[in-house]
């Protein structure tokens, strides 16, 4: 009994030696993560969450939200410049609330399971075109035809860290059309600034927010136009409306566009493009009498 108290002994001081070491191997591993995360920079960036994507710092994100911004203020049909505002303002809180909303809504948790894309592969643009006159279908087809433009041209989200939030805002970028078509308006500068002031009212990302300010860049008639007829139109229906991103578009392509507007509590503003068109007609007489001397 007394030999083997020695090798007891031993055999505990071992013990201790092994579970001593373990723990210093954690506060190191630990310590080292905690490293890595506080010195995240351009020179040394976490691994993509998904394909595509690119970890920003916060100076970057900063940096690419005011250039990109500032660039799409005075070219407001660059799209990759509209698309990298809305991805560098929409975090971190806009785009969870967005997240969430669709969370609370039982279609928007459908939408966020199936994750449903929207372009001419998914979409049959032909039979859409066979849909009846007044259907969801048809008025987005109809409309994609009439502006000379494609489900196709969406950027691909890339600066969204959290995976879920990326489709979220992936999501909000395809069904844009989608309320072009809802509404009528018109890809004319007029008519996407009031779409985004109407987008902003609705989903509160910045970047719809900011767009507003485009109007600046509008000729006089058309910022009168904007300011007492469709920023107003944005404004209370896109705030007393339900939220859009929760509409499963793909499956309500047969249903009547009027019930669907009415479902959401959205009006459809004045046409725009008939506005416009009268005026231009009044401005060809206007100069037309002016020419013969009345």
């Amino acid at each position: 009994m007394e030999a083997a108290i020695p090798r007891i002994r031993a055999v505990a001081a071992a013990g201790q030696t092994q579970l001593l070491r373990s723990a210093v191997c954690a506060t190191c591993a630990s310590s080292s993560s905690s490293s890595s995360r506080r010195h995240f920079s351009v020179f040394n960036r976490p691994q993509p969450n998904y394909p595509g994507h690119v970890p920003l710092t916060k100076i970057e994100r900063a940096g690419l939200a005011v250039g990109a911004s500032v660039m799409s203020f005075f070219d407001p049909y660059r799209h990759d410049l509209i698309a990298a505002t809305g991805e560098a303002t929409a975090t971190p809180y806009f785009i969870y609330r967005l997240r969430d909303a669709m969370l609370a809504d039982p279609t928007g948790r459908r939408i966020l399971r199936q994750r449903p894309l929207i372009s001419s592969k998914t979409l049959s643009l032909p039979a859409l075109r066979n849909l009846p006159a007044n259907s969801v279908g048809r008025a987005y087809v109809g409309w994609l035809d009439r502006e000379g433009v494609s489900p196709d041209t969406r950027s691909r989200v890339r600066y969204i860290d959290d995976e879920e939030c990326a489709y979220v805002m992936q999501r909000y970028r395809e069904c844009h059309d989608f309320y072009h078509a809802l509404t009528g308006l018109p890809i004319v500068r007029e008519g996407e600034v009031a779409l985004k002031a109407f987008e902003f009212a609705n989903t509160l990302l910045p970047m719809t927010g900011l767009s507003i300010f485009a109007a600046a860049t509008m000729k006089r008639g058309e910022r009168q136009r904007f300011a007492s007829i469709y920023l107003p139109w944005a404004i209370r229906n896109g705030a007393r409306g339900k939220d859009v991103i929760n509409v499963f578009w793909e499956e309500r392509l047969e249903d009547d566009v009027d019930e669907l507007r009415a479902e959401l509590g959205i009006e459809r503003p004045p046409d725009m493009r008939d506005i416009r068109k009268r005026e231009r007609e009044q401005k060809k007489r206007l100069q037309e009498l002016k020419e013969r001397g009345f």
